[in-house]
């Protein structure tokens, strides 16, 4: 829009937050309670040149608002904020520097790491700042209707939106590896035929690249590095005309729904991408910086950093809180989303420093009747007091379960876990989400995610190799619980090579058949491998991007297989605990029986034998439907097993499958008949 000298604004409304046009002119609205002033400034089209400067004005609530006859969706936006400059007492105002609004809902521009964002410059940032642009889109959502996949039955399927599609041939290469491309047939078909049931996306919101890693020529790959919690990330739209982020997201949502297929996002609000108190001033730090960020008590200066990212954001301040849930209710109502993976959940239940199941947030998503309704998904942990939170979270929450990653890992790989610990994470952690009500479908097993090796590279190195990260292979985690076979990285030997196959399938049988959520991660299912790269948060090319045309399909249909498996079979997969008494693992319950290889006597004493790595598991559903059989030896021996009484069909072998492909033909044994479970 032009602007002149003359251009004044009328009084706002301070609710609702952000800006927003009624179809005669834009509000504005900002909280900052401790501002002195605040300044809204508009700019031209690309947002270079600052047209005018016009004062907002203050409520008693902190907001600060001012309405603008005339202005339209397209209108280029950001704030300077006057107060205190004093980083010793937690505050950090410096109209020198343009400030993102906080619930812009698209983001113009892109921080390149400038010393000039120092909140300590006196450098004005007004034309290289992160501005808003104001938007009203609307979008014809058809027959769209949430698949409402019952907790029970999920498959989740855990992706970067980039990485996945960027090298796919059937793709159009203009658009791939954008919200566009993961809208295409050709990956829907493929996420039906595989049988997924709810996909995880890594961060779409727009991001910011850490400084260091714009020195060096890298970017955040994985995206963990908010800092606009409205905004769908500019970098993954395909720019094609007649299209805009907001309306490709959505169109991408469309697709998957009218394939019955979930989309749950990865998200961060445990911090922010301005980093510690050396990092820049894009927004919430110039806003208000002791409301938005937790300050170490002892020196207001400095962050609590229990996100490892430099700072944590404050939920326990009210403006903050409703940011965090407008924002959410953003995402579902208007972006028609079906659920969230909170990154370093714990972090946003310290209202003060201690986690608390009865915090605010978990109050106002159990209370709010968009978000109670969604799927919930913490990751458990983070670096705060008591960080570690499995199990601890509220009834109608998932988590990601690393006790059944590590299991299932030392298990297989190491003979390093019990009988009994394996039942106990096979059978859903009945001993973390047991309490509450909780049933096992709250337990998220995995056994590989984004952050470490792929399922290839689990059982092809024993060492991290992240030499490529710029970080002296420092980074990345050293607890691998990996195993090379015997050669480290590329295998020439067949009998490793052939051990590897055994293990990649051993282990995706334990993900898919357990109690519990299964989630795998793209590209395990057809041999995706990152050269030993276990951190591979910068890496924006062809060593995390997906490599369709060397796919494996053989194990490609295998993993689609085990997943029909567990869906037409009631015995798998059922959302109930099974009784049990932790003493001895004794089971009762005639819905199970854990047996012995030399016939069907259960186990017993046999639980507390560290040596033996074998065992039948012997699952009915509550319906009568047909029972299921799993045997499985981790042992260095062939073990022979005993059948108990039935007539029993092979449905799948990790042994041999991917030998003899996919097709494999049902064979009749008899009651007695014995057969030999070959080593791993």
């Amino acid at each position: 829009m032009e602007t002149d000298n003359n251009t004044r604004l009328e009084p706002g409304k301070s609710s609702p937050l952000g800006a927003y046009w009624d179809g005669n002119g834009v509000n504005f609205s900002l909280a900052a309670p401790s501002a002195k002033a605040v300044t809204l400034c508009l700019f031209d089209e690309i947002g270079q040149e600052e047209l005018a400067q016009l004062s907002l004005n203050p409520s008693e609530e902190g907001i600060w608002s001012g309405y603008l006859p005339g202005g339209a969706p397209g209108l280029v936006y950001g704030y300077r904020v006057s107060g205190v400059y004093s980083p010793e007492k937690g505050q950090r105002f410096n109209d020198r520097k343009v400030l993102l609004d906080p619930y812009a809902r698209l983001i113009v521009g892109r921080y390149e790491g400038q010393d000039e964002f120092s909140d300590a410059s006196d450098t004005d940032t007004g034309a290289m700042a992160l501005k808003g642009r104001v938007i009203h889109e609307i979008y014809d959502w058809g027959d769209d209707v949430p698949p409402h996949v019952p907790s029970g039955q999920m498959i989740l399927y855990e992706l970067h939106l980039k990485g996945f599609t960027k090298r796919h041939p059937g793709i159009p290469e203009e658009i791939r590896g954008t919200y566009a491309a993961l809208a295409e047939p050709v990956i829907l078909d493929y996420l039906e035929k595989l049988g997924i049931t709810s996909v995880e996306l890594l961060p779409v919101f727009a991001m910011a690249d850490e400084a260091r890693l714009t020195r060096e020529g890298r970017v955040n790959y994985w995206g963990y590095n908010t800092i606009g919690f409205f905004a769908p990330e500019n970098r993954y739209w395909s720019g094609r005309p007649g299209t805009t982020p907001v309306s490709e997201f959505r169109d991408m949502v469309r697709a998957l729904h009218s394939r019955k297929i979930e989309v749950i996002l990865d998200v961060v609000y445990n911090h922010t991408a301005e980093g510690n108190e050396d990092g820049p001033t894009l927004s919430f730090k110039g806003i208000d910086n002791a409301m938005y960020y937790h300050l170490r008590p002892d020196n207001p200066a400095c962050y609590e950093n229990w996100s490892g990212c430099g700072n944590s954001l404050n939920l326990g301040h009210p403006h903050v809180l409703k940011m965090v849930m407008d924002s959410l209710r953003y995402w579902v109502t208007e972006m028609h989303v079906d659920g969230f993976r909170f990154d370093l959940a714990p972090t946003l239940a310290r209202e003060k420093r201690e986690y608390s199941i009865n915090a605010g947030f978990f109050r106002a998503i159990a209370g709010d009747p968009v978000l109670s309704r969604v799927k919930l998904i913490a990751e458990p942990w983070d670096l705060g007091p008591e960080g570690y939170q499995l199990g601890g979270f509220p009834f109608g929450w998932f988590e990601w379960n690393d006790k059944f990653r590590d299991c299932m890992r030392s298990f297989w790989l190491h003979q390093g876990s019990s009988l009994t610990e394996f039942a106990q994470r096979f059978m859903g952690s009945q001993d973390f989400f047991g309490a509450r009500e909780r049933l096992p479908a709250a337990s998220i097993n995995y056994v590989t995610s984004h952050d470490g090796f792929t399922m290839k590279d689990l059982v092809s190195y024993n060492h991290k190799h992240n030499e490529a990260n710029g970080e002296n292979n420092r980074d990345g985690s050293d607890h691998n619980l990996s195993w090379n076979c015997g050669e480290e990285g590329e295998a020439v030997l067949r009998e490793v090579i052939l051990r590897r196959e055994k293990l990649k399938r051993s282990l995706l049988v334990t993900l898919i058949l357990s109690q519990g959520t299964p989630m795998l991660v793209a590209g395990d299912e057809f041999g995706q491998t990152q050269n030993g790269n276990n951190n591979p948060y910068c890496q924006d090319n062809e060593l995390t991007w997906l490599n369709w045309e060397q796919a494996d399909t053989g194990l490609q249909d295998f993993v689609a297989q085990l997943i029909s498996l567990r869906k037409t079979h009631p015995a798998l997969g059922q959302n109930r605990w099974f009784t049990s008494e932790h003493s001895d693992f004794v089971m009762p319950d005639a819905g199970i029986r854990w047996l012995s290889p030399n016939g069907g006597d259960q186990l017993g004493r046999q639980w507390s034998n560290k040596r033996l790595f074998s065992m039948g598991i012997l699952i009915r559903a509550n319906d009568g439907s047909h029972p299921c059989l799993i045997l499985l030896n981790a042992s260095v021996q062939p073990v022979i097993f005993r059948l108990p009484p039935g007539r029993w069909k092979v449905l799948s072998d990790s042994s041999s499958t991917f030998e003899n492909g996919a097709n494999l033909e049902f064979q009749a044994l008899l009651p007695g008949h014995t057969i030999m479970l070959a080593v791993p």
